[in-house]
């Protein structure tokens, strides 16, 4: 057995992937806390680009906002196969994880509500609405085949509409300016791609280059450049064909190892360089970090949880295919990971209050620590019982 086919069979493991991300992790805290941390921050801070169209900007926000729209795009991708030809093409599937994200928006901000209104951390009830779908996947990917793909989709389209809903937030209420201008051009670059679908234009070039334009000018506008991707996604044409390759599995195939394997690891490595000091412990039972960890890991668990069991009960929705209400509590434990999008709106909540802005950083890395530990426990767990009761179905039969 050559070389070569180890490389392959390691690219295209998405349990590598997750791996990855998790040594990324620990050697950004590393570095954080290390006599390498100040110079760190500052090579992140370093500005490149051209001043001209205003495109200079530091190192983190060309991570952030301009290849994280990029995984957007690879998600947004998978999520319309699934639209169209997969778990998601029939609506009591498609519907279950928006009614699961409103939920998990909802709850998680009123509990971080219930303990800090009226404070001085009140502005911050945004916080644990958002869902790190980055890691998220990652974690359920390192599961492989023992989680059944209903439920990988189901995280990933509940991810995407949460973090939708987030910039949303981010636009509505922690946004000083929205520029008008630029989101008018931005919304006809987006009917602009839509045209060329209905119009049947396959190259993917024509897509490409309008979505670059729908980046720069969204990004502009004020609201999260990441949505870009979302939207080019959903206006590259696919087919339910298995003979011929559709524009979209095209792109998804090109993109697959760069985002698994530079894209993620390099936002892991930007995003999770958190600087420990005295007095971040103590902010932890404060009622900033007991409203922050109790909306990401409980709330996000109860609110996706209760709406989806709504849902289902209204017969509005169904449960994803083979998978059982133990896979629900930890798909709604994973998605208390709440890391970048968290710590984005920590930022914006509380504007140059630095001292609140790292206690609220280690309660987010805190309560992604507890879900996503809670919840592949979980995830494991209830995909070894339902392995076993079908065991034993097969041997009663």
């Amino acid at each position: 057995m050559n070389l070569s086919i180890y490389f392959k069979r390691f690219f295209n493991s998405s349990q590598s992937s997750g791996i990855i991300l998790i040594f990324c992790v620990a050697v950004s805290l590393l570095i954080a806390n290390s006599s390498l941390g100040e110079g760190f921050q500052h090579l992140l801070h370093y500005e490149i680009g051209t001043s001209l169209f205003d495109l200079k900007y530091p190192i983190h926000i060309w991570i952030n906002d301009g290849l994280m729209a990029i995984f957007f795009l690879l998600v947004g991708l998978e999520i319309k196969r699934e639209l169209v030809e997969g778990e998601l093409s029939s609506f009591k599937n498609a519907s279950l994880p928006i009614f699961a994200a409103v939920g998990g928006m909802l709850v998680p901000a009123i509990i971080y509500t219930l303990f800090n209104s009226g404070t001085e951390y009140s502005n911050g009830w945004g916080i644990p609405m958002a869902t790190d779908i980055a890691f998220s996947l990652a974690l359920i990917s390192m599961l492989g085949s023992k989680i059944p793909n209903s439920i990988k989709i189901f995280l990933a389209a509940l991810a995407i509409v949460d973090d939708l809903g987030a910039i949303l937030v981010i636009a509505i209420f922690y946004t000083d300016q929205i520029h008008w201008i630029y989101l008018l051009v931005s919304l006809g670059i987006v009917i602009l791609l839509f045209l060329l679908n209905i119009l049947k234009v396959t190259k993917l070039i024509f897509y490409i280059i309008p979505g670059l334009f729908l980046w720069y000018f969204l990004h502009h506008s004020g609201i999260h450049a990441t949505i870009a991707g979302v939207l080019l996604a959903l206006s590259i044409p696919t087919n339910v064909s298995n003979v011929t390759i559709s524009p979209l599995e095209k792109l998804e195939h090109a993109l697959h190892v760069p985002v698994s394997f530079m894209i993620m690891p390099v936002f892991a490595l930007t995003n999770t360089n958190i600087a420990f000091h005295n007095g971040m412990v103590e902010g932890l039972v404060s009622t900033l970090g007991l409203g922050i960890i109790g909306g990401l890991v409980l709330g996000k668990l109860i609110g996706i949880n209760l709406f989806s069991f709504i849902a289902i009960k209204l017969k509005i929705s169904s449960l994803p295919h083979n998978s059982s209400w133990g896979h629900m509590f930890g798909v709604g434990l994973l998605a208390g990971i709440g890391f970048t999008m968290s710590i984005f709106i920590a930022l914006l909540s509380f504007k140059e209050q630095y001292e609140i802005q790292d206690e609220a950083k280690f309660a987010i890395l805190i309560a992604s620590f507890l879900s996503a530990i809670s919840g592949v426990i979980i995830l494991s767990a209830s995909s070894k019982k339902d392995r076993f009761i079908n065991e034993d179905n097969e041997q009663s039969i």
